[in-house]
């Protein structure tokens, strides 16, 4: 943990009863609160709840399309054009990542196989490289790309409709907070 500032280390316990608990748990409260505050941070982003919801539509559409290493350039592209937070976008293309790629890619293609009819074979697991991709043809790519357009647009929808709504109704609630007449 060298090189590490002091804002890094967890605070030491409040009380009695916290500095009782293991040390794991004390840990595993601190990292829970942090990972509370940088969420909090990104939920409170600038913007009405549309632009935020419109900013990580945008990512999640453009995280489920193939294009590892571009997604994020084009998120926030696609939030700028559509006066979406582009915060918020960057952060919704991780809806691809090193765990959900290869799962993601096949279900896109699998759509894409539903709707355009048998393709050639899914490449096993070893042969997947930019030259098997390459000798697999326009009739490969294309299902995986309307499987990537479809399942992007109905992610995002979903996303942008269910963040819409949730900071829509987290906004109504905090004016209702700002406008009750306090007890003195």
């Amino acid at each position: 943990m060298a090189g590490r500032s002091s804002q890094s280390r967890p605070a030491p316990p409040a009380s009695a009863e916290a500095r009782d608990r293991p040390l794991w748990q004390r840990q595993l409260r601190w990292r829970r609160r942090q990972l509370q505050r940088r969420l909090g941070w990104l939920w409170g982003q600038e913007g009405s709840p549309g632009q935020r919801a419109r900013g990580l539509a945008a990512g999640v559409f453009t995280g489920c399309l193939p294009f590892f290493g571009l997604q994020i350039v084009l998120g926030v592209a696609l939030a700028a054009a559509m006066r979406g937070n582009r915060i918020l976008a960057a952060a919704g293309t991780w809806i691809s990542n090193p765990l959900t790629t290869l799962p993601m890619c096949w279900l896109n293609y699998q759509i894409g196989v539903l709707l355009l009819g048998p393709g050639p074979a899914w490449p096993a697991i070893d042969d997947v490289d930019a030259q098997t991709l390459k000798l697999l043809g326009w009739s490969f790519t294309s299902r995986l790309l309307l499987g990537s357009v479809l399942l992007g647009a109905l992610a995002a929808l979903v996303c942008g409709v269910v963040c819409w709504r949730w900071l829509h109704s987290r906004d109504q609630q905090d004016a209702l907070r700002r406008n009750e007449p306090h007890a003195g």
